[in-house]
């Protein structure tokens, strides 16, 4: 626990020094939906409200995706991911403790793009925010925690930037299921449907052991 704290801590302190991940992020993600709301057609439209669920799903993952791409950039300076494979620690607990790190950065992204998705596409949220922040939380974990597990395969490729969205991007298929189809409950009326959100849980939990135990042998590759 202790070392999954101190990863934690590193991440969270070394973020809030440069905050230049969570910059690229917000904007990226931010150029995302202005490029939604300027390319469908009539605006805020019943049509596009009712699509809404899936754009602002695939905002969040394109911002995940760049946050992710940069998880382990330092770790690469001065070889200092191979500092952390020779660390006498259980290996899965780093890995805990850089996707604690990941599902934080990408939180304080995700609820800002909210806000300003929910403005741009004329959506009501106030009455659904604390069930959509649920919603939003169950998929950045299932998220954070594959996408951490591949970042730190691919961090040592050739082509990261490429490698990883194609690892990762199949596997997200479950998440994305469960977290459309749970926030378009919430923003049709207002109910948070029971079967997405235990897909969500299912596909969390299998992700995290299997990333936790695989860990250890990415490190070592």
């Amino acid at each position: 626990m202790s070392v999954l704290l101190a990863i934690l801590w590193k991440d969270l302190v070394t973020e809030w020094r440069s905050r230049d991940r969570i910059t690229a992020m917000l904007l990226f993600s931010l150029l995302v939906v202005m490029v939604f709301h300027f390319s469908l057609p009539g605006g805020a439209t019943r049509e596009t409200q009712a699509s809404a669920p899936g754009l602002l799903w695939i905002a969040y993952v394109f911002a995940a995706l760049l946050g992710l791409n940069r998880s382990f950039s330092l770790e690469l300076e001065n070889d200092a991911l191979a500092g952390i494979a020779l660390s006498p620690v259980d290996r899965g607990w780093i890995f805990l403790g850089k996707t604690a790190a990941n599902w934080a950065v990408l939180g304080v992204a995700q609820a800002i793009t909210g806000c300003v998705f929910a403005l741009v596409f004329d959506l009501d949220l106030a009455a659904v925010a604390f069930r959509l922040a649920l919603v939003v939380g169950l998929g950045s974990l299932g998220l954070c925690s594959i996408g951490t597990l591949f970042a730190a395969v691919a961090v040592r490729t050739r082509f990261r930037e490429v490698m990883l969205p194609l690892l990762l991007l199949p596997l997200l298929i479950p998440v994305l299921l469960g977290a459309v189809r749970a926030t378009a409950g919430l923003l049709e009326n207002g109910t948070l449907a029971g079967g997405p959100v235990q897909l969500l849980l299912v596909t969390d939990a299998i992700y995290l052991i299997v990333s936790f135990l695989v860990f250890d042998y990415v490190l070592d590759e």
